[in-house]
């Protein structure tokens, strides 16, 4: 039976150090810039805070793994190369990308430096993931969050790399990360610029009967009761209304967590080499409390004994969550 890795989220130097503190055997960051996936403002890491957070996670056992995981727009992958050459100067432990220019340029150049292949990719059939690591080397592909346990199990039997997959965290289906339905709304780019709704294009209004709107540029995303709690407004987790139904629903997704906890053991036998946690763009103390659970469930299930899960329903989205796929294709 494998020990599956714990990769942890670190949105800022802090977040690394709670994350390692707190048991995590990766934690996985990115830099200010656009090869980052998760580009928030405020967020991520200069070339001389990724230095510094690196050497503290390796003085704690911990790898570092650095998210290069966008795609680079035509006639400008000079920033992709660069950052690959930064990562491999201060040491990085791998890279996780998803454009094959990206992986060909860190292959060639840094043949030393593993490459794991981003959720972004998408790539879930033994076919593709073959092509992957024959023609670029990959060490290990963070599979999407569609497959159900038998699949992923009947995956790692026919692949020749490592398997790691999302247990915690936002139940990102929307094409795993290269949705273009705020493009849509407010020209910004989800993937290059990082966020899903741009705090500059976002509005609440409150009307008289005490209901709250939320909006996001010229659109409303959904209506709250005066008694609901008004979420944050992302358009594949808004209300919508249409002619067969009476009331807004939920039309691409609800605002729920994934939490796959009461899986593990499921996941271990399945041959899942690291378990993935989301949320960089989340608290220190967010990062800490997920961290710590998980190490405790996973230490206990290799050691035989029954997991201690924790309640971890008050951080997850809109508190709620599901199993996802990983349990059903219908979970909904």
């Amino acid at each position: 039976m494998i020990k599956p890795e714990l990769i942890c989220p670190a949105g800022t130097p802090a977040a690394l150090r709670s994350a390692v503190d707190a048991g995590a055997d990766a934690v996985y960051c990115g830099y200010q810039n656009a090869t980052n996936a998760r580009n928030f403002v405020g967020l991520n890491f200069t070339p001389e805070e990724m230095e510094k957070s690196i050497k503290y996670a390796h003085d704690g056992g911990t790898k570092v793994l650095i998210t290069l995981n966008t795609f680079p727009p035509a006639g400008n992958v000079q920033l992709w190369k660069d950052a690959a050459d930064l990562s491999a100067k201060l040491g990085a432990d791998a890279c996780i990308v998803a454009d094959i220019a990206v992986a060909a340029y860190i292959q060639k150049t840094h043949p030393q430096m593993r490459i794991h292949l981003s959720v972004q990719a998408a790539a879930s059939s033994p076919e593709a993931i073959r092509y992957y690591v024959q023609e670029f080397g990959v060490k290990r592909i963070v599979l999407p969050r569609i497959m159900t346990v038998s699949e992923i199990k009947g995956l790692v039997q026919e692949i020749p790399c490592e398997v790691e997959t999302f247990i915690f965290g936002n139940h990102g289906l929307m094409v795993e990360g290269r949705c273009s339905l705020t493009n849509y709304v407010t020209g910004q780019s989800t993937n290059m610029d990082g966020a899903c709704s741009p705090a500059s294009c976002v509005k609440y209004e409150r009307a008289e009967d005490g209901s709250m709107s939320t909006i996001l540029g010229d659109y409303m995303i959904d209506r709250f009761k005066p008694d609901e709690t008004a979420g944050y407004p992302t358009i594949c987790k808004g209300r919508y209304k249409c002619d067969a139904r009476d009331d807004g629903y939920y039309a691409f997704e609800e605002p729920v967590s994934l939490n796959a906890s009461t899986m593990l053991p499921d996941l271990i036998n399945a041959g899942v080499h690291a378990f993935k946690i989301e949320g960089r763009q989340r608290s220190r103390a967010y990062v800490k409390k997920v961290v710590a659970a998980f190490r405790e469930a996973v230490d206990s299930i290799m050691a035989g004994q029954e997991p201690k899960l924790a309640d971890l329903v008050a951080l997850t989205e809109g508190q709620k969550h599901t199993e996802g796929a990983l349990k059903t294709k219908k979970w909904r």
